[in-house]
């Protein structure tokens, strides 16, 4: 219950600092979001009604198709990603009295981060704030395309359209701000599933085995190897953990036998017990 109730904060909060970015830093200067939102803000630039009604009223049947594709966890706490990124929207909507910023540059980047931030810790709870980021998720467990780009792919098509009423200077700023979210939505959720595959060759083998699992309590799998000139047969040591075990493994290794040879490889995706998995 408490785990949910964690889930349920971060998702508000998230969806606080994305409606914020759009409110202080987007809407000012006629910037797109891409996506529901980006749909949502064109229509609110034509009718001066605020984008969260919108976003809600489009969100009903992306989100009906975001429940049969993929769980009902998510469908759950999307709900609530959507609901209060629809009321965050029109409750800040005139965040700008109080802090504005004029200059464009500084509003596309500052708009880029905040909204990939905020779409970052929406993801990281197993959730969306609806919209394209469910068709992106939902193709993303299909066929395995990568998230950030196929929502960056979703965003630029209506962006494009944007051109309508927008002139190119502006499509561009958009683009760029997108690009920029996309950016750090794609970092926040490779640096949480990121781990590290270490592989040793040494002399010591169950020595350093014992150590991995007693100090760092991680598993460890012994591959058979051989020595191309010597042909000497060796035990070698793989193993996945996180960076800051990594550290440790690698001075524990060395105290063991100072001439082992260590590798250690980036893995962006670690599946099966003891590794939290996103349940998209």
């Amino acid at each position: 219950m408490k785990e949910k109730l964690g889930q349920v904060s971060l998702i508000l909060l998230g969806s606080l600092i994305y409606s914020l970015s759009v409110n202080m830093f987007i809407v000012p200067h006629k910037f797109l979001s891409g996506g529901v939102a980006g749909i949502a803000l064109l229509l609110q630039y034509v009718t001066d009604i605020p984008s969260g009604y919108f976003t809600l009223f489009i969100n009903i049947p992306i989100f009906c198709f975001g429940i049969k594709v993929i769980n009902k966890e998510f469908g759950f706490l999307s709900f609530i990603g959507m609901i209060s990124m629809s009321i965050f929207l029109i409750l800040t909507e005139d965040i700008t009295r109080f802090i504005k910023v004029d200059d464009l540059l500084i509003s596309c980047i500052s708009g880029g981060v905040l909204c990939g931030f905020g779409m970052a810790i929406i993801f990281l709870n197993k959730a969306s704030e609806g919209g394209t980021d469910i068709i992106a998720i939902a193709l993303k467990k299909k066929y395995g395309v990568n998230l950030a780009s196929m929502t960056f792919i979703l965003n630029g098509v209506i962006v494009f359209t944007g051109l309508i009423l927008n002139d190119l200077t502006i499509t561009i700023y958009t683009l760029i701000s997108l690009f920029i979210r996309a950016y750090i939505l794609d970092k926040a959720i490779t640096m949480t599933n990121e781990r590290k595959l270490i592989i040793v060759i040494s002399n010591n083998p169950e020595e350093i085995k014992n150590s991995i699992l007693e100090l760092l309590g991680r598993g460890v799998t012994f591959l058979h190897g051989e020595g191309a000139f010597t042909g000497e047969k060796k035990k070698v040591i793989y193993s996945i953990m996180s960076s800051k075990q990594v550290e440790k493994a690698k001075k524990a290794i060395l105290d063991i036998d100072g001439n082992a040879v260590i590798s250690i490889m980036n893995v962006n995706e670690a599946h099966g017990k003891g590794f939290k998995q996103l349940s998209f």
